[in-house]
């Protein structure tokens, strides 16, 4: 059953809700992660073979997905699912061409100094595809499109293998029509451990991205240190902001939509009203015990242990916890959404009204479902077209600029004593 807890601390109350998700057994997942990566960068290619036994419980001759078997996955996925997948890879190409079409580069020319800001893709990028509560065929479309429309010369794809041995085909499929150069049958773990060190059959990438459990979260989070991430994205979470005329049957079936992706998601309500929050948890209760609702044990357990309905005293308090909390998915159900939307700058995705629900926003609205978890919403925004770039200043000056400049570089470089600064300015002027 889901829990109603009365707000009277805002941003202390959103912290420990967070907290009671996340941290009971991280130190868990924390210290196998650890060993996990320390095994794949010693074992290299044998440290996965014996990952995938242990973890995906399959013993597979080769990580390297073949073209054949791609030629394999297009006979067992129908007409009907590659049109739906090609219809997602259009309307998040337009999405994310809009983006870089409005970024150019740009050119200085003053007092001699030329500066050009260029636009570079990054070279060799990583996508993370999770595969073991669900297949995730969608999540390829949202990491390997980006990529594509920034221009990545090398994008890799890594998902767990079924029992077996194989990739789920439409997955493969998926990777194989937005563009994707190399797939591996590796995933958790061990998989992004491969992609950030590099074994001799996987090649290290310049940067991994895409959403997963605990266990990838927390080996992206490790790794970063030695390569660029996105962002930690997933578990999955979903805050509703719900008033007076929400429909409470709408806002139930909504975080039962994100509690199935697994039972460590984070699915919560915030109101001021204690009469909307008794018809939502008696709503979602009644559904999940009277209706033969698929993957009960998943919404199930992620209701009982981590939902919540906040119940705050008004409106203030309202967006003070939203803030705080800072949801991967956030949606507002409330006649004044207009006004209480200029109030909140801290969610990874805001969908609007009764009809924009998050599950739709997962597969084909142009918006990218990889989005920051665990308050990174605070920071950053949805994986996009702008996490496979980088903006890159070309320079080039005259000897008349330079020497123009030196007594200023003179001076500065002498406050902070760092005084060969200023002589390999001197040494070309003499």
């Amino acid at each position: 059953m889901i829990k109603i807890i009365r707000i009277r601390e805002p941003r202390d109350q959103a912290n420990e809700l967070r907290e009671r998700s996340w941290n009971k057994d991280l130190s868990i997942p924390t210290k196998n992660v650890l060993k996990i990566i320390e095994d794949i960068r010693r074992d290299g290619d044998e440290g996965l073979s014996k990952c995938i036994e242990k973890y995906e419980n399959v013993k597979i001759d080769s990580f390297v997905v073949s073209k054949a078997e791609i030629k394999e996955a297009y006979e067992n996925v129908s007409a009907k699912q590659i049109r739906i997948i090609k219809y997602m890879k259009s309307k998040l190409e337009k999405s994310e061409k809009a983006v870089i079409d409005n970024l150019k580069n740009i050119k200085i020319d003053s007092d001699g100094i030329k500066i050009n800001k260029t636009i570079m893709p990054i070279f060799r990028v990583g996508c993370y595809i999770p595969g073991g509560k669900a297949r995730y065929p969608s999540t390829i479309v949202m990491c390997a499109i980006p990529a594509k429309v920034a221009g990545v010369k090398q994008i890799v794809a890594i998902t767990p293998p079924m029992k077996n041995g194989k990739v789920d085909p439409l997955t493969l499929v998926a990777g194989d029509i937005c563009g994707v150069d190399e797939f591996y049958k590796v995933g958790g773990a061990y998989g992004i451990a491969a992609l950030a060190y590099g074994t001799k059959t996987i090649k290290r990438v310049d940067k991994i991205v895409g959403p997963g459990g605990v266990y990838a979260s927390v080996a992206k989070s490790v790794v970063s240190k030695d390569v660029s991430i996105d962002m930690i994205a997933g578990p999955t979470e979903l805050l509703v902001y719900a008033d007076e005329k929400s429909n409470p049957r709408y806002i139930a079936l909504d975080l039962i939509s994100q509690a199935e992706h697994s039972e460590d998601t984070l699915c919560g309500v915030v109101t001021k009203s204690k009469m909307v929050a008794t018809k939502i948890s008696e709503e979602l209760n009644r559904i999940i015990k009277e209706d033969e609702i698929p993957r009960r044990e998943f919404v199930e357990k992620s209701i009982n242990d981590n939902g919540f309905i906040a119940l705050c005293e008004n409106n203030e308090e309202i967006t003070e916890f939203i803030n705080e909390f800072a949801p991967e998915h956030l949606e507002i159900f409330a006649s004044n959404d207009k006004k209480i939307i200029k109030e909140i700058y801290n969610a990874g995705l805001i969908l609007i009204g009764e009809y924009t629900p998050s599950s739709v926003s997962d597969y084909c609205l142009g918006s990218n479902h990889v989005l920051p978890t665990y308050r990174f919403a605070k920071s950053r925004s949805a994986l996009s077209v702008l996490d496979f770039i980088k903006l890159v200043n070309v320079i080039e000056m005259k000897k008349d600029a330079l020497k123009k400049i030196s007594p200023i570089i003179k001076e500065i470089t002498s406050t902070e004593g760092l005084f060969n600064h200023y002589e390999a300015v001197n040494g070309r002027l003499k």
